[in-house]
């Protein structure tokens, strides 16, 4: 087997560099290319490199690029101090914003400079509707999200771009905004003065856009992305690829799934067991496998990702021995028809504000089973994500769209979950009801160069100190893996 396992992983890795460079030599030498990466040292270079940033010393957000209806913005606006603290300036202990109108925006979340710091307190906001007068009631934000994130000491952590982040909310199409964010009271034995909250807090409102490329036909026709409206059922075969839509960018993402969709699909069609089997044994002859039929998976053309915010190559890991389930903590009151909005926004928000070189998580799933590919670099192939701090290397990180903490996950999310393991780990040898060890890259439980026993389908708070995935997700976790086993023919 492991003769078996290290032969399909240079296949694949073999394929990923292979497929990519002749989807870039087959495109135009005029298509647009992702400008490097350079790590900003100051906003103005921030707002160089993502040009919906807004520098923090101003009080104002940037126009919205020509292209905002397709891939979206993002505005930042600095927080002050309120209340009784307005006299403290950095040192204040509440900070916020009152009641103000902006422009569109659908997710909120909030930054700070320093990604090592924490921020111990409580974040709410309220926003308005639309064209409304109404106003929500104040929600919370999930201020422990710096355990999703890439490892220490490497080049995604050490970039210089990344920030300090809260979980996003997701809070529909709004256009006012109130926020005020509070640290929590030292104790008795602390040293006098108040909680200090980060440096450089700022309020990410995230408008998703239409996720619908430039130059393909819309939702209405049947022939472009479904981002707005409701998913295609699940068994739905693969779309009439989207050539003329591709640029250099989405024509790299999508051709490391070369061997599973053509160019441009925006979903990789479910296969049987047998078709699975079948289809891995013309990869690796003679191979039986214990591996599960392959779910449909929505590709990042299918919800609509702007290929032009992330980094422009792809970094891999060795294998996957291991899946690490999370919720995205975002909040549950979104429709399916919202599900490509709410990836799309958390994509905006994992790169333009959080500075990370594309979205955490390896797949998304929401409420009704659809499962999305996540950060790009091909389904089948071990993509290093940013998911679980310090257990990154050899892992895939699965979000759940929602908050799971007081509420049930719907049997659909836990049934892909099962369905996608059972496939993806299939790949890899790694049977879903056993045991695996990671060695930690650094973390809050366990040091750097630890060797560590886990299960291999785990929930995040098995590798963190956190409360990811929500403790009524984490208690589905067994049941999970029970069916993706089964799914594998165990």
């Amino acid at each position: 087997m492991s003769r078996i396992g290290n032969m399909r992983r240079s296949r694949f890795l073999a394929s990923s560099i292979g497929i990519t460079c002749a989807a870039a030599l087959a495109l135009p030498a005029a298509l647009p290319a992702t400008a490097s990466a350079a790590t900003p040292t100051d906003s103005s270079s921030t707002a160089a490199l993502n040009p919906a940033w807004t520098p923090a010393l101003t009080g104002r957000f940037a126009p919205a690029p020509a292209s905002a209806s397709a891939s979206g913005s993002t505005q930042s606006l600095p927080l002050t101090p309120r209340g009784a603290d307005r006299h403290l300036g950095p040192a204040a202990a509440e900070q916020g914003l009152e009641k103000r109108d902006v422009r569109s925006f659908s997710l909120v979340g909030v930054v700070w400079d320093d990604p090592d710091a924490e921020l111990r307190g409580s974040v709410q906001v309220r926003t308005r509707a639309r064209g409304t007068a109404r106003w929500s009631g104040w929600q919370d934000v999930e201020t422990h999200n710096h355990e999703h994130a890439a490892d220490p000491d490497t080049a995604e952590r050490s970039s210089g771009r990344v920030r300090g982040s809260t979980a996003p909310l997701w809070v529909g199409d709004s256009d006012g905004v109130e926020v005020r964010v509070h640290a929590e009271p030292r104790g008795a034995a602390a040293a006098p003065g108040v909680q200090m909250l980060p440096d450089g807090l700022r309020l990410e409102l995230v408008d998703p856009g239409s996720g619908t490329p430039e130059g393909a036909a819309g939702p209405e026709t049947g022939t472009g992305t479904w981002a707005g409206a409701e998913p295609p059922p699940v068994g739905t075969p693969v779309d009439a690829p989207r050539l003329g839509a591709l640029t250099a960018e989405s024509a790299a993402s999508s051709a490391v799934n070369a061997d599973l969709a053509p160019l441009g699909a925006t979903t990789i069609p479910a296969l049987s067991r047998k078709e699975t089997e079948e289809r891995l044994a013309n990869l690796v002859p003679g191979a039986k496998p214990y591996i599960g039929p392959r779910p449909r998976i929505v590709t990042r053309a299918g919800w609509g990702a702007d290929e032009k915010l992330r980094e422009r190559d792809f970094r891999y890991t060795t294998r996957v021995d291991a899946a690490f389930v999370h919720h995205t903590a975002s909040g549950n009151n979104y429709t399916c028809a919202q599900a490509a909005s709410v990836i799309r926004s958390i994509y905006r928000y994992h790169v333009v504000s959080s500075g990370w070189r594309d979205i955490g998580y390896n797949f998304l799933v929401d409420k009704c089973g659809n499962i999305y590919e996540g950060r790009a670099g091909g389904v089948a192939k071990p993509v290093m994500g940013a998911h679980t701090l310090g257990f990154n290397t050899n892992s895939m990180g699965i979000a759940v769209l929602g908050s799971f903490g007081t509420t049930k996950p719907p049997a659909a999310s836990v049934k892909a979950i099962a369905q996608l393991t059972a496939w993806k780990l299939g790949l890899y040898g790694a049977n879903p009801n056993g045991k695996t060890y990671l060695t930690s890259g650094g973390g809050n439980l366990y040091p750097k160069g630890k060797k560590v026993r886990l299960n291999v389908i785990s929930g995040h708070r098995d590798g963190f100190a956190t409360e990811c995935p929500g403790g009524r997700l984490y208690g589905k976790l067994g049941a999970a893996r029970t069916a993706a086993a089964g799914y594998q023919g165990r």
